[in-house]
């Protein structure tokens, strides 16, 4: 072989390596879920991730990286590459919540991402169990009332949703509730089963298997109508409190990302939850399946930030970072 054109090949064969890496970059997209796996989230990322990847044309990996209560995910995202490598799924909450309380915003969500689309609803409940004698949420309310030394309630961390909603619960009952902040839902229910604590707000699904088992009493749900998983609880609005405050999951891109293909992800996404198979699933979790475009993720986004801003403002609550 000419000795030339053997070192122009060997000289080559970086470049084609580097082609190849990046094709195969282009061909995988991750799907990155800030939270543990095997709860609802994670479900809902696998499921459509599943129906996504043959209509994209690439492979769809779930990667749980977790940590800071969202961030760890969502700066993983916030700092990727703009060409679909990386994808973001993840509680409404946390993208509008998050920049609210820390003292120093790690991200701004309008200026860091793209939005892609909305995925479920899911919905919170207010749960007592056998320590507190009542029936209803009125009832509930004069006992509160009639116990002051028992007025403790659990909620999965501080700065959340439940968190926030106790604070409006605080302020609108006019009576002095102690917070405490677990690490998720299982342990809030298992204290108040045990009577450690008076009551509980959690996620709906999570609370649904002992309330059907009678080992809690969901009393109220935060759905701005009554849920379909629990037609025979009345909503906090239903009860005299003026708070609707259910919680979705979106999808965003990093910031600069092809708006084509934004708009393709979504797409595939919107149809892989509109699957009847999919719907199955997902209900049987708790979750309501939505799907939208981007500007549907949008306009969500900003009517949850404008009604929540004033709420957790008025608490003083805010992380140190």
């Amino acid at each position: 072989m000419d000795r030339r054109k053997f070192m122009a090949g060997c000289l080559g064969l970086p470049l084609l390596a580097e082609a190849s890496e990046a094709q195969a970059q282009a061909a995988l997209s991750k799907i990155i879920f800030p939270f543990a796996a095997g709860a609802g989230g994670d479900t809902l990322c696998r499921l459509i991730a599943q129906e996504m990847a043959p209509v994209l044309q690439r492979t769809l990996v779930v990667e749980n990286r977790t940590g800071g209560d969202g961030l760890i995910g969502i700066k993983a995202v916030k700092g990727a590459s703009p060409d679909g490598s990386m994808v973001l799924v993840t509680t409404g909450p946390t993208m509008y919540l998050l920049p609210m309380v820390e003292t120093t915003p790690s991200f701004d969500t309008a200026r860091d991402f793209m939005p892609v689309s909305l995925l479920a609803r899911f919905e919170f409940a207010l749960v007592i169990g056998p320590v507190v004698d009542a029936a209803d949420f009125k009832a509930f309310v004069a006992w509160l009332k009639a116990h002051p030394d028992k007025t403790s309630f659990g909620v999965p961390s501080n700065g959340t949703i439940p968190h926030f909603m106790g604070s409006k619960l605080e302020k609108d009952l006019g009576i002095p509730l102690t917070r405490v902040p677990y690490r998720g839902s299982a342990p809030i229910l298992n204290d108040i089963i045990g009577g450690h604590i008076s009551f509980g707000i959690t996620t709906l699904a999570d609370a649904l298997p002992q309330h059907r088992a009678k080992g809690v009493k969901i009393i109220a749900v935060s759905s701005a109508e009554r849920s379909p998983f629990a037609p025979d609880v009345p909503t906090l609005k239903e009860s005299g409190i003026d708070l609707v405050a259910d919680a979705w999951y979106g999808m965003w891109l990093p910031s600069g990302s092809p708006p084509e293909f934004a708009s393709k992800l979504g797409a595939a996404a919107s149809a892989a939850l509109a699957r009847p198979d999919v719907k199955e699933k997902l209900t049987a979790i708790g979750l309501i399946p939505v799907g939208s475009d981007a500007k549907g993720l949008t306009n969500e986004l900003a009517a949850n930030t404008a009604f929540w801003r004033p709420i957790v403002k008025a608490t003083g609550y805010k992380i140190e970072n």
